[in-house]
């Protein structure tokens, strides 16, 4: 019920797609209702159910797009990533690095490095990550969100381009989408936002350092730990991934709970 609502399913159909539209039925005030890129629940239970090869959302403004495989599973920006990048890099048309941001599942750097293809992260924003790939001279980046950037096709982020190259690839291999992204594992993460009173930089607390650098530790090679303060409300996000899932949420809640503290005695 957003902006791509019209042009989404007339392109597709006008490239010959069959096309089940759903959520196209704006009424200017239900934009991303349980709909979009934000919630594609209903999507996923429509792709199986309707026998459909993929499933596309798009967000309200049109920038971002997350995708559906034909068995209902979501594909997000991450793999999403990885199927352009990987597919440049056989047709020899890849330039740069792949820039991810620092919330990128790690699975998608073990995947590119598999595959020779250098990856660089950028702090969180499409800003970042476009000035990355500006800086790096690369051409394809995105957000996990699925805010893809494609300098070889377009300036911006583009939901519908960005799908419309995925749908390429699919139709060049002749492969389904869940073979695609099959090469990129995803490890399990965990994020948990720690409201706060007053704003507090996670490098600032010797016992966040501390704390981070014994999660750190404790993961060894198998993971990764974040933490960043939000830029738009009095939040802290905790963010931890590794390869055991046990680990992971032990380790989040571990570190929610000292910044938690380190926020109260900065108050």
């Amino acid at each position: 019920n957003g902006a791509g609502y019209k042009v989404g399913p007339r392109t597709l159909a006008n490239l010959d797609a069959e096309v089940v539209p759903i959520g196209c039925s704006p009424n200017g005030r239900k934009i991303n209702d349980n709909c979009g890129s934000t919630k594609p629940d209903l999507l996923q239970l429509t792709v199986p159910a309707v026998g459909a090869d993929v499933g596309v959302a798009i967000d309200g403004d049109g920038d971002r797009v997350v995708l559906v495989d034909e068995k209902g599973q979501l594909v997000d920006g991450d793999q999403i990533l990885y199927v352009l990048a990987t597919a440049r890099q056989r047709e020899g048309k890849l330039h740069g690095p792949v820039v991810g941001t620092v919330m990128s599942n790690l699975g998608l750097e073990r995947a590119l490095e598999a595959e020779d293809i250098d990856f660089r992260r950028a702090a969180v924003g499409d800003r970042y990550v476009l000035e990355t790939l500006r800086e790096t001279g690369g051409i394809i980046g995105g957000e996990t969100s699925g805010h893809m950037i494609v300098l070889d096709r377009t300036t911006t982020g583009d939901g519908i381009i960005t799908a419309l190259q995925v749908l390429a690839i699919m139709k060049e291999t002749g492969k389904p989408l869940s073979a695609l992204v099959a090469g990129m594992p995803k490890y399990p993460q965990t994020m948990l936002n720690v409201r706060v009173q007053s704003r507090i930089a996670p490098g600032q607390s010797r016992a966040l350092q501390d704390a981070v650098a014994a999660a750190e530790s404790e993961l060894a090679n198998t993971g990764r730990v974040v933490l960043r303060a939000s830029g738009t409300e009095p939040v802290i996000r905790v963010m931890v991934e590794g390869e055991d899932a046990g680990q992971v949420v032990s380790l989040a809640e571990r570190l929610a709970s000292v910044v938690a503290s380190a926020a109260a005695a900065n108050a």
